[in-house]
């Protein structure tokens, strides 16, 4: 064997396709793509996800459903177990330096999941009824806690009670 003498197999390389060039080649007019239709198109007969050849579509067909609220980015859940790891006064400063709440957040609520056996005293905390009735059972007490807004149907006739 020589440098010189060294060629691929046979039938290992094909010479390209040259389509679209006259009747003698055999690909000539339509190119190999035959008559109409989304193949003969450019863009090889890529056709958009979701897209069921003129019949509305699943996504148009089924309703839309829910939201996503905004105001849910602004308050971090912290679970009631992970409360164990703080001594003291717990506000939001205390919060975010035991990286329990995100530097983002605008307010924290405890949620219940797990037990509390420390004493605790939550200032400017929101939490559940469930998480509330565990601090307090536990010993611990809320100050200055913020009240969440009612909302819904009949949010606006309370805050108008409440400011008379």
């Amino acid at each position: 064997m020589k440098l010189n003498t060294l060629k691929p197999a046979d039938g290992a390389r094909q010479d390209r396709k040259r389509v679209g060039r006259g009747i003698g080649s055999g690909l000539g007019k339509t190119a190999g793509r035959g008559h109409k239709g989304s193949f003969a198109r450019s863009g090889k007969g890529k056709i958009k996800p979701g897209f069921e050849g003129g019949q509305m579509p699943m996504q148009r067909r089924l309703p839309k459903i829910g939201f996503r609220s905004k105001r849910s980015l602004d308050v971090a859940e912290v679970l009631l177990y992970q409360l164990e790891r703080l001594d003291g006064d717990v506000d939001l400063a205390a919060l975010r330096a035991a990286k329990l709440v995100p530097t983002s957040a605008k307010q924290a609520k405890i949620v219940k999941r797990g037990e509390i056996s420390k004493a605790l005293v939550l200032k400017g905390v929101l939490a559940t009824a469930g998480a509330r009735a565990a601090i307090e059972a536990a010993g611990g007490s809320f100050e200055d806690a913020p009240v969440a807004p009612k909302r819904g149907r009949l949010a606006k006739k309370v805050r108008t009670e409440q400011a008379e």
